[in-house]
């Protein structure tokens, strides 16, 4: 077990920021989460997946769908919970399984939805596991490693900011289970608190990507040390982490639109330095998923195509605007993604992109 103060924190939201492929919250959120611990002077428990004792829980918990703008006013009458609705959400299964947890998951790596399992571990005074179920932020629920494993999603637990808790114990899939939380989400002000895949050590030992933690902070990191030092913060993080930087230039057009639940875009860029006269594109289901470089591809899911600003922090999609600078690179897919039950699940195909996976570096 290692202790994370408040500069490790902020490293590793950084870190989780790149790696979020433009997805997984803004980066603000997430660090305006954990302020009230770090005025606290609070430290984050991190403990590997060797040290979780095999009948020990773990638990995913994050929140569920958005705040209204305009609160419903059928619900104004109801007094709010002191408790977050994921820590509620987690005491719910508590209850049900007659066990404590013993840690604390993360749901992806993203700026802000990393944050909330750093938020709940605190608030819980529980440990973080050093692993994650997808490596970087995904669009879809069952572009986990969970998934790919064949752990169920259920038990879960979902909480409103009332106070109320509900128990699932058992749903038809992941998808199926979305739907269930989503609609409780939709007569709670459209925001719930939610914890899922409950399960004892030796089952998540064998479903997580090991060290995912530490490899977000470590890239946080390398993100600071550049910038006070006044260098490339994307060629640093390549160098650090065997990426490749695959262009350098301003945003010059950015599409979006929402269907099904996912937004859907891309970005385009005009290239500048050694990449003037040149042209790059990024199609995005909420995540970057596919590039290509003067009309070609370039790169595809699973790998990770992420996004470095002017500054050199990183960018989140919808947070920029045409003119703004920017330098995409490319970071290696983690290895259980590449497997045919990887590639099946997080793929090209599955995005309806006739292309073999090549990996970037290749």
């Amino acid at each position: 077990m290692r202790e994370l103060n408040k500069q490790d924190m902020i490293d590793l939201l950084y870190g989780c920021a790149v790696l979020g492929t433009g997805g997984g919250g803004p980066l603000a959120d997430g660090l305006a989460l954990l302020e009230e611990h770090f005025e606290k002077g609070k430290t984050l428990k991190l403990i590997t997946l060797d040290e979780l004792p095999d009948d020990e829980y773990v638990v995913t918990p994050y929140g569920c769908g958005a705040p209204s703008a305009k609160p419903d006013p059928r619900l104004a009458h109801l007094k709010h919970s002191e408790t977050a609705s994921a820590v509620l959400a987690v005491q719910a299964l508590e209850e049900s399984l007659g066990k404590k947890m013993y840690a604390i998951g993360s749901t992806e790596l993203g700026g802000e939805n990393t944050a909330e399992a750093l938020h709940v571990a605190l608030l819980m005074d529980l440990p973080l596991i050093d692993a994650d179920p997808a490596g970087r932020s995904v669009p879809e629920l069952q572009h986990s490693t969970y998934y790919v494993k064949n752990v169920p999603i259920f038990p879960m637990g979902v909480a409103t900011k009332f106070g109320e808790k509900i128990v699932i114990q058992n749903v038809a899939d992941d998808l199926r289970a979305e739907d269930i939380v989503r609609a409780i989400a939709v007569v709670s002000d459209n925001l719930v608190g939610v914890a899922d895949h409950a399960n004892v050590g030796k089952v998540i030992k064998n479903s997580l990507i090991p060290g995912a933690i530490t490899y977000a902070q470590e890239i946080g990191r390398v993100l600071r040390e550049t910038k006070e030092a006044g260098g490339d913060v994307a060629s640093a993080i390549c160098d650090d982490k065997e990426g490749k930087v695959l262009f350098r230039g301003h945003i010059s057009d950015y599409t979006c639109e929402t269907r099904d639940g996912f937004n859907f875009g891309e970005i385009h860029l005009k290239g500048e330095g050694d990449y003037t006269d040149e042209a790059y594109r990024i199609w995005l289901k909420n995540e970057n998923i596919i590039s290509y470089r003067n009309g070609e591809v370039d790169v595809i899911a699973p790998d990770l195509i992420c996004m470095i600003n002017g500054e050199g922090n990183p960018m989140t999609t919808p947070n920029f605007e045409v003119g703004d600078k920017m330098t995409v690179i490319a970071l290696p897919s983690p290895e259980i993604w590449t497997t045919p039950e990887g590639l099946e699940c997080f793929g090209p195909k599955h995005f309806g992109f006739d292309v073999e996976y090549k990996p970037f570096e290749k």
